[in-house]
């Protein structure tokens, strides 16, 4: 009975338009009622550990170096990088586009500043060159996604919290994936430009304007390396680092483009708080519901239930896929890791699956649901910056979901693609 209020509830409130924290927590709060030897305190204590947490500061600093990068003039120059390298490549600006997107991704930590950053300028260039507007549109929200796939990522941060596993190693299990993910967006985009007969090619570019371009962003381009091999060469935790990308956006910003005013610091950090808030909130809520659902063992009795019937792990894994592809079209990314790692995740390393591998896998499956209607975050950025209809952006999108779910398939059947560079690097599972 505490199971079906606490989910029966949490729907309701869902469905009846119920903002996610809100809705965790008054669906805890009716379960703790009904459950006798509880009191309200239990969904207090939970609250308050949910968030008091070292690694959390880094989901603040890294969206407010993202907010920060995105005024500041270094995605406009990691795009003209990738227009001076990719501008001559099949599919022509439409790959300009995803790479820029995919340089963007290895320095802001979202999808959505992803999307907005690049969007901005590439949706309008995109138009110009012959492209559907509301196909651009759609690419720029897919390619956004890879905002969570390639380190820094918040979304990993967050998962790497609640399953308890290095951040470090997720950091470097995501960078092979998410580029499996940015070539599989490139590879359909060119056999659209050819199919739509719009420019298959830009205007080379020669290599003293490729030197130029590089030369003119060498510092946001060195900034992955700063924050990265921060990590990795044992100078800095995560946490850290996400420090250290802020003051270094801001050095850049300020002093060095001199595209950022001291000003304009106020809001953009106003904006970035009110952002992360709504996140605090969320995993705050969601560890008492995640509590509920251990008390009544709920991943234990998932985990026989399924392992009754099959204990195939393709045939499991496959299954967990669907699921976390229609739960993403639906639920807030970072609602659906924490509520659902606790679930799954006992049940899938029990079959053998690494967490480290299972989470990205989790983390790519739920990314598509940024670009997924009817609540796909990166769709309302794109139709916003690019003033598209969301209606045209709909018709657009369902192709590059089916390609993305195709990579999301290759990447979750074979592990080595996630587990190679933690085995390199940090030894990993030695």
């Amino acid at each position: 009975m505490t199971t079906a209020i606490l989910f029966g509830s949490f729907a309701v409130l869902l469905l009846a338009g119920v903002p996610i924290g809100i809705a965790l927590g008054a669906a805890s709060l009716l379960a703790i009622a009904y459950i006798p030897f509880l009191g309200f305190d239990f969904y207090a204590l939970g609250l308050v550990s949910g968030i008091n947490s070292f690694t959390l500061i880094a989901v603040v600093l890294f969206t407010l170096a993202g907010s920060v990068m995105s005024r500041g003039g270094i995605s406009r120059r990691l795009i003209a990088v990738a227009e001076a390298f990719f501008g001559n490549a099949p599919g022509g600006l439409g790959t300009v586009t995803i790479m820029a997107c995919l340089f963007f991704a290895a320095i802001s930590g979202t999808g959505s500043a992803t999307v907005a950053a690049i969007g901005l300028a590439m949706i309008p260039a995109l138009a110009r060159r012959g492209y559907d507007r509301a196909y651009a549109g759609a690419m720029v929200a897919s390619a956004g996604a890879l905002g969570v796939m390639i380190p820094p990522s918040v979304v990993m941060i967050i998962y790497a919290v609640t399953a308890q596993v290095s951040v470090s190693a997720l950091f470097l299990a995501g960078i092979i994936p998410g580029i499996v993910i940015a070539i599989a967006l490139i590879l359909y985009n060119i056999y659209q430009t050819r199919k739509g007969g719009w420019e298959a090619k830009g205007v080379a570019a020669t290599w003293r304007q490729r030197w130029e371009a590089v030369n003119q962003a060498k510092l946001a381009l060195l900034m992955p390396l700063v924050v990265l091999g921060g990590i990795y060469g044992g100078i800095v935790t995560p946490t850290e680092s996400s420090a250290v990308a802020v003051v270094y956006a801001l050095l850049v910003s300020t002093f060095v483009y001199k595209e950022l005013s001291w000003r304009e610091l106020g809001p953009i950090m106003l904006q970035s708080a009110l952002l992360v808030s709504a996140v605090l909130v969320i995993i705050g809520a969601s560890v008492a519901f995640g509590r509920i659902i251990a008390l009544e063992r709920i991943p234990l009795e998932l985990s026989r239930f399924v392992l009754g019937i099959t204990d195939n792990w393709i045939v499991v894994l496959l299954a967990i896929l669907v699921l976390l592809l229609i739960i993403g079209t639906f639920l807030e990314t970072l609602a659906a890791i924490v509520i659902l790692t606790p679930v799954l995740l006992p049940m899938v390393t029990q079959l053998g699956i690494d967490p480290i591998h299972f989470g990205v896998i989790m983390i790519v499956a739920l990314a598509i649901g940024f670009v997924t209607p009817p609540l796909g975050a990166n769709l309302f950025m794109a139709s916003q910056v690019g003033g598209i209809p969301f209606d045209d952006l709909v018709k657009r999108i369902f192709k590059w979901v089916l390609v993305m779910t195709a990579a999301l398939l290759v990447i979750s059947f074979w592990p080595d693609l996630s587990l190679i560079l933690p085995r390199l690097f940090l030894g990993y599972g030695s």
